[in-house]
């Protein structure tokens, strides 16, 4: 799904989104609600700079708008694999845009991150990822690191790694299997509207991730071990 018919159908009520380059920003309007937009998106990569006008437009939102809801669209096919880029230091500017989005969960505005094209890691993590909740529209299509990128950081041949992809999801690029770790908390369908207002009249709370992982049996362990660390840690 194109930006354009994402937009349309969460704001049937009119919005002032705008794409500059690599960013989405602008303001969409529910019945009775202002909820702000910014996003990495055309499948672009996110750099130092993407990094910095992101962080720079959650702030701006924390400033002007205090409490006003956050969403973040995401299609973008990760960090910029670039040596300039990380002679820059975009790692610490991936890790300012996380903070910043940390800050505006800690001022009481509700996150949420809606995967509708790609979402590949370093471009997602720092902003989507870190929303309260992240959800998805049909044909998304979020991944980590390939199978054979995978085999070559871990050292472990790639046909074990397929061979372990087909029972756990953990290892599994793909919409489907996001879903099933609890990564992706659901799927929306048509009206998008509905579905964004029900999302954000829902209360914040304790991240449910873990959980949800373990329900839909694509992430079994992750709840019991965190609890586990937790007594031992008291």
């Amino acid at each position: 799904m194109n930006l354009d018919e994402l937009l349309q159908g969460l704001f049937p009520s009119g919005h002032d989104v705008r794409v500059e380059g690599a960013i989405a920003s602008g303001t969409g309007r529910l019945p009775g609600l202002e909820v702000a937009v910014l996003g990495a998106v055309g499948g672009a990569e996110v750099g130092v700079a993407e990094a910095l006008r992101l962080a720079a437009g959650v702030l701006r939102v924390v400033r002007d708008h205090p409490g006003r809801p956050l969403l973040f669209p995401v299609d973008t096919r990760g960090q910029r694999m670039a040596r300039r880029e990380e002679m820059l230091g975009l790692n610490g500017a991936l890790a300012h845009l996380a903070e910043c989005v940390e800050l505006a969960r800690q001022r009481g505005h509700r996150t949420l991150g809606l995967v509708h094209g790609e979402a590949v890691s370093g471009g997602v993590l720092p902003l989507g990822f870190m929303a309260d909740e992240v959800h998805a529209v049909p044909g998304a299509r979020p991944a980590v690191m390939n199978l054979r990128a995978m085999a070559r950081v871990t050292k472990i041949p790639l046909p074990r790694l397929e061979e372990l992809s087909r029972a756990s999801a953990v290892l599994t690029p793909g919409l489907e299997s996001f879903v099933a770790t609890g990564a992706i908390a659901s799927v929306w369908q048509a009206p998008l509207d509905a579905a964004l207002a029900a999302a954000l009249a829902r209360p914040g709370g304790p991240d449910r991730r873990m959980a949800l992982g373990a329900a839909r049996g694509g992430r079994t362990l992750a709840q019991r071990v965190a609890a586990r660390v937790e007594e031992e840690g008291t």
